[in-house]
């Protein structure tokens, strides 16, 4: 049985065979960039090749709602809404209202509790891979870790958060989070760093009228293959998310 969740397409990128077969099953994976750095798009694109390869996946998102990712993933030619009418994708919006707080809750001690809110809601675990994109959005609006950071304690917060993916692991999920470093406290995010099994870290490079994307990875546990530091990546509309040559800078 493999080791690793196959992220498929690779008859329509070369995704796949630049990180190594694919991504380690029971693995926390830690997808880092600022704003623009193709975050989302990467979590499109793992989320549609896993579908592709029968592996169940939910995706949470913080910024589209459905009506959104389904154009995201049309103008990308990703047809989810297969694997969606087959339950093979659970698409949930977190949506966080101006108050900051997580809407829907039946009382305002419930809004205000994010993670524990998403922790506990266990539809969402239960697929064989859980994206999270964007988790800083989660993590700078939930009081509770905000109260714990002003006390110099995110850390320990960090740290229960976890363990309870950890958990998750050790049954052969794998966790994906992808954070915006500019918007959290080193001290929040440096946690996840170092557990992480997989850290991806996302940059954008603008070449002339090109933009152009890289993911430079920190760590990868388990590779099924050799993998390197660095893979170019461009998003075109109509063909999705393309390999650069290794020369781009």
């Amino acid at each position: 049985m493999s080791s690793q969740f196959s992220l498929g397409l690779s008859g329509h990128d070369r995704l796949e065979k630049e990180l190594g077969g694919g991504i380690p099953k029971g693995a926390i994976v830690l997808i880092e960039g600022d704003y623009g750095a193709g975050k989302s798009v990467l979590s499109q694109r793992f989320s549609y090749g896993f579908c592709d390869e029968e592996t169940v996946v939910t995706l949470v998102s913080t910024e589209l709602g459905v009506r959104g990712f389904l154009d995201q993933m049309h103008s990308l030619s990703y047809d989810i809404v297969k694997h969606l009418l087959d339950e093979r994708i659970l698409f949930l919006q977190a949506e966080i209202d101006s108050s900051g707080a997580l809407s829907g809750g039946s009382s305002q001690k419930e809004r205000k509790q994010l993670l524990r809110r998403l922790m506990d809601a266990e539809t969402l675990w239960d697929a064989d891979v859980i994206i999270i994109d964007t988790f800083d959005a989660i993590l700078r609006n939930d009081p509770q870790f905000e109260a714990l950071v002003r006390q110099n304690d995110e850390r320990q917060a960090a740290l229960e958060i976890i363990s309870f993916f950890r958990e998750l692991t050790t049954k052969g999920k794998t966790i994906i989070i992808t954070v915006d470093p500019s918007s959290v406290d080193e001290g929040s995010i440096g946690p996840f760093r170092s557990i992480a099994d997989v850290y991806f870290e996302l940059e954008m490079v603008e070449v002339g009228n090109d933009v152009r994307r890289n993911i430079f990875v920190k760590r990868f546990a388990g590779m099924g293959q050799q993998v390197g530091d660095r893979v170019g990546f461009s998003v075109r509309s109509g063909i999705g998310l393309v390999i650069e040559s290794r020369s781009v800078a």
